[in-house]
């Protein structure tokens, strides 16, 4: 049986990527770091959520574990990320906001990752490993720098275990998001609603965790087979330099 393990799958962009591929056929084992998690539409598909924080050493090898002890694991896809509690100023940032957020997005899948590796590595089958980092990797937000450090931190690590695993047959490569409907982002809609109906994002829509999802699909399932190291950008367009 092949395994995905799959993080964040507590709503957006996680949880429509492990939907995503148990409808593919994978059996999906997922963090989230919600107890209480409405799973209603996991039902009649084979996903199995864990409780967790990725930032918890403890947390990951129970996540690691789980998915073993199903069968043989042939695709990661890390998605957990989390914002800074509060938006402050570069200047105003604390040790404290930096510690939390890079904790989760940087360390945490750091680590899971190195984890998960060495699990594929020993089956000596090859694999699929999906990072998702975001547009905030190359984009400058002032006000919240320490996610954009953050996951520039992804797209380091995702070149990093590319070029270590690519002769074993493991791919590593990652998506980069813009402005998807998620959680996250719900508490600044009314900001983002206002810059894509100014052009902001050339597609002229937010983008939806499906989105997201057919692009991991599609990075697991053998599709771009020759690829690793890559960034994909999925954001409407949002990158593209105009004069």
């Amino acid at each position: 049986m092949n395994i995905a393990i799959v993080t964040g799958v507590a709503g957006g962009i996680g949880r429509a990527s492990a939907l995503m591929l148990a409808r593919k056929g994978y059996a999906v084992v997922g963090m989230g770091r919600h107890e209480d998690v409405d799973l209603s539409d996991f039902e009649g598909l084979d996903i199995t959520y864990i409780p967790g924080d990725i930032s918890s050493a403890a947390h990951r090898a129970k996540l690691v574990d789980a998915a073993v002890s199903r069968g043989e694991v042939s695709v990661l896809v890390n998605v957990a990320g989390i914002a800074p509690k509060v938006r402050r100023d570069i200047l105003e940032m604390t040790e404290e906001s930096y510690d939390f957020v890079m904790g989760v997005n940087t360390k945490g899948t750091l680590f899971l990752t190195q984890a998960v590796a060495r699990v594929m590595l020993k089956q000596g089958k090859g694999g699929s490993i999906v990072n998702i980092s975001s547009c905030s990797a190359y984009t400058s937000s002032v006000n919240r720098g320490e996610y954009c450090i953050s996951k520039a931190g992804v797209s380091m690590i995702t070149k990093l275990f590319a070029d270590r695993l690519a002769g074993e047959g493991i791919l590593v490569n990652e998506i980069c998001p813009g402005i998807i409907a998620t959680g996250m982002t719900a508490v600044v809609k009314e900001k983002y609603d206002q810059l894509i109906a100014n052009g902001l994002v050339p597609l002229g829509r937010w983008g939806m965790p499906d989105d997201v999802a057919k692009a991991v699909v599609a990075l697991c399932d053998g599709t771009f087979g020759y690829t690793t190291g890559q960034s994909f950008i999925l954001d409407g367009g949002m990158h593209i330099r105009k004069l």
